[in-house]
């Protein structure tokens, strides 16, 4: 018997249709709120997600594409829809149908993937609104193994040095060991997920412990003089110290 899941949600932003669908529909926007994912744009198109495939390319109202393997399928589908006062509305359809094993984890999956979508839709409304069109440098690391321990976020926070009393909408400033210091925003504060807006970047910290995984971050950062590998290799370095 198939499983499958579905996740919906429905995104007011305040940027125009078509700065949304640059954001989601082309490599560099989805660099600055997601992760790398190359688009070739048209339907038929491939995708590097999966790999997908394009099913349904109409700019700027409504993307959609589709993954298939042996025994599993996802379906990512964005419909974009002006509003009158000038925002957008966009609704985002996951829908994953899995026909082989699932494992002991499948419940543990579909909690975690709802729990990013929402977490990643505020950082794509986060960048609409301060960085929207700015070239991204992504950076991403994983912590080590101890980063699945139940305590693994909280050790995380006291690293990053986020007290017990800070809360959403709190500035901060933040001295990471052998890093340079943030002076950011906390833009999004949950058991599970962190978000720090800077000047000129967005720093994502992801509890991934609660689903069996290393703790992890991705940081979208739009200053010019980003050394990728260079910065990748700082926060991957962080991560291991303070797992150690």
């Amino acid at each position: 018997m198939a499983l499958e899941f579905t996740i919906r949600r429905e995104n007011e932003l305040p940027a125009t249709p078509e700065q949304v669908w640059d954001a989601v529909a082309t490599g560099p926007g989805n660099l600055g709120w997601l992760y790398p994912m190359e688009i070739e744009p048209r339907e038929g198109g491939v995708v590097s997600r999966g790999p997908s495939t394009v099913t349904v390319w109409d700019p700027p109202r409504r993307f959609a594409c589709r993954h298939e393997s042996e025994d599993s399928s996802s379906d990512l589908e964005y419909l974009i829809e002006a509003r009158e006062d000038g925002g957008t509305v966009l609704h985002i359809v996951i829908h994953r149908v899995l026909s082989g094993s699932a494992g002991d984890d499948w419940a543990a999956k579909t909690d975690g993937a709802d729990k990013h979508a929402d977490f990643y839709h505020h950082t794509l409304g986060q960048y609409l609104r301060y960085f929207s069109g700015r070239p991204a440098t992504f950076v991403q690391a994983q912590g080590p193994a101890a980063a699945t321990e139940a305590n693994a976020f909280t050790v995380l926070r006291r690293g990053l040095g986020l007290t017990d009393d800070i809360a959403e909408g709190d500035a901060v400033r933040l001295a990471p060991v052998g890093l340079d210091p943030l002076e950011a925003v906390v833009d999004y504060l949950n058991p599970h997920f962190i978000g720090l807006r800077t000047a000129d970047g967005l720093y994502r910290f992801f509890g991934r412990n609660a689903w069996g995984i290393p703790v992890g971050l991705s940081h979208h950062l739009f200053a010019a003089d980003v050394d990728q590998q260079q910065t990748e290799q700082a926060w991957r370095g962080w991560l291991d110290r303070v797992f150690a």
